[in-house]
């Protein structure tokens, strides 16, 4: 049990609260410093300093970026995305024709996704505009969590936590049980009580 709620906390990034457990619960030692420089990342992309972000995992790991051009291409689209937003309309285009056309020259789903992005433009109110969420914090997060995943990847860890798998997997078999049997089961997940089974 010690394992996973561990890994949930390394998975997720809480280094304060993985180093606390760990020295309260006795696992094995774990890299402090590479959970922060992950978090380090994650939060740049979450500010919307991509730049800095790819920097950073250039500094990780330059084979990151170099054999995933998918990410690439989400980092240099939501750097497109910060230039439009700041309203930077000039360094856009010519960032979107340097930098993202060639690479939607190879990729027809690259090119759909600089078409869209690109829309924004011809908005003056993006709030109703039909791509306007791409401006939306979530597009930030989604990014960020895309790079967390393709980091923890590199550092042979898995990209998700093990934990809220095995809940829902436990969820999922007491439903199931609840149609064919009375059994022990746990009600209330936050403390994880085994209940005998009413009748």
């Amino acid at each position: 049990m010690n394992k996973l709620v561990m890994n949930f906390l390394v998975t997720e990034g809480y280094v304060e609260a993985a180093e606390k457990f760990r020295m309260e619960s006795g696992t094995h030692h774990i890299d402090l410093a590479t959970i922060t420089d992950r978090m380090a990342v994650k939060k740049a992309v979450q500010c919307g300093n991509v730049e800095d972000a790819i920097e950073k995992i250039n500094d990780l790991n330059p084979e990151i970026l170099d054999t995933n051009p998918q990410l690439f291409f989400q980092l240099q689209q939501q750097r497109l995305i910060e230039l439009i937003r700041n309203g930077k309309v000039e360094e856009a285009l010519e960032f979107a024709q340097e930098e993202l056309a060639p690479r939607g020259e190879e990729n027809q789903s690259f090119l759909e996704e600089l078409e869209r992005t690109i829309s924004l433009l011809a908005f003056e109110d993006t709030s109703n505009c039909p791509v306007g969420e791409l401006l939306d914090i979530s597009q930030r997060l989604k990014t960020a969590s895309e790079v967390n995943a393709a980091v923890l990847t590199s550092q042979s860890h898995e990209k998700d936590p093990k934990l809220p798998s095995l809940l829902k997997m436990l969820i999922w078999a007491q439903n199931q049980l609840d149609k064919k049997a009375a059994y022990p089961c746990i009600n209330d997940l936050s403390n994880a009580r085994l209940e005998d089974p009413t009748f």
